[in-house]
């Protein structure tokens, strides 16, 4: 069943919302002028019938996660889809699950949803840690890790972590579904591999070996901040040492895999100061310089943990 309305004008969250019945385009009208342009919101209860409607609309259409990257470019005008298809009724792109060695997530799993897990804090602290630095409560709450790895924002916390842990993502769309590996999946900010009418509907992240060594470090100019500089590392000893680093914010790419080729030592998980300059392509933008960046890029020692 969709779940379709002509939206016009906003309403004040303190104010009597609107209402309107499944199917009807009608205009909702109220006093405020709205910021953003006009737009029809659809709320499909499937996978099929999102799939369905974004490729119907191409270019005109959106999908609609958590909103918070989407809902602020709208109301700058950055950004005006004429349609909108809220995945928050498809249940089915929900929930975490232990699929053999990987840890399953649905894209509309909520950053609450996952510090909330005994599954996730267990078998991948570093996510749980992560996502503890996200925003604030309101915020994570509402957030999607799909939303946040989805659209390829350099200042997400999520993607250059989910490179770091290997993770793939379930792309599925008109012509069925595929798996994209998430160091693939990133091609500079804002693109992405995603094909037109696709969603990201999961993650699959394999399950660290015992005793890896994590961090995630993040450089904020306050409490709940994009950041100005990240950084997440892995380290895991079984039959060989594998070690993986991957950055956020140091560049037009989302994140930079095997950024170091000696970098970590022992049980111990930090970067090594020796860090060649030059490998990455710092950028000057409103949180920060390029000269900042350059000596931020040196990260300082990090989280010595291990699960």
């Amino acid at each position: 069943m969709l779940r379709t309305a002509r939206v016009s004008r906003a309403y004040h969250p303190y104010c009597e919302r609107p209402t309107f019945k499944a199917g009807e385009g009608k205009d909702l009208k109220q006093e405020e002028t709205m910021i953003p342009g006009q737009f029809t919101y659809h709320r499909p209860d499937n996978l099929a019938d999102a799939v369905k409607l974004l490729t119907s609309f191409g270019d005109e259409g959106r999908a609609l996660a958590g909103g918070h990257s989407l809902v602020p470019m709208m109301k700058l005008r950055l950004a005006s889809p004429a349609h909108l298809v809220d995945l928050h009724g498809i249940a089915g792109l929900k929930g975490i699950k232990r699929d053999g060695n990987a840890i399953v997530i649905g894209a509309m799993t909520t950053q609450h949803e996952l510090l909330a897990s005994a599954e996730i804090g267990t078998a991948l602290p570093i996510l749980h840690e992560t996502a503890l630095l996200i925003a604030d409560p309101q915020v994570r709450y509402r957030g999607t890790i799909g939303g946040n790895v989805a659209n390829g924002d350099p200042g997400n916390d999520m993607p250059a972590l989910m490179i770091t842990l290997g993770a793939s993502y379930r792309l599925e769309g008109p012509n069925g579904a595929r798996d994209v590996a998430a160091a693939e999946f990133y091609q500079g900010a804002y693109f992405t591999a995603l094909e037109p009418g696709e969603i990201l509907s999961s993650i699959s992240i394999p399950a660290p070996v015992a005793g890896h060594g994590y961090a995630y470090e993040k450089l904020k100019r306050k409490v709940g901040d994009y950041a100005t500089a990240a950084a997440a590392v892995m380290h895991e000893v079984a039959a060989d040492v594998q070690e993986r680093v991957a950055v956020a914010q140091i560049g037009d790419d989302v994140a930079i895999p095997d950024l170091v080729e000696q970098g970590l030592t022992g049980h111990v998980v930090f970067l090594s100061p020796d860090l060649p300059v030059g490998r990455t392509a710092p950028h000057h933008f409103l949180r920060s310089t390029t000269t900042y960046l350059r000596r931020k890029e040196r990260p300082q020692r990090g989280s010595q943990q291990s699960s």
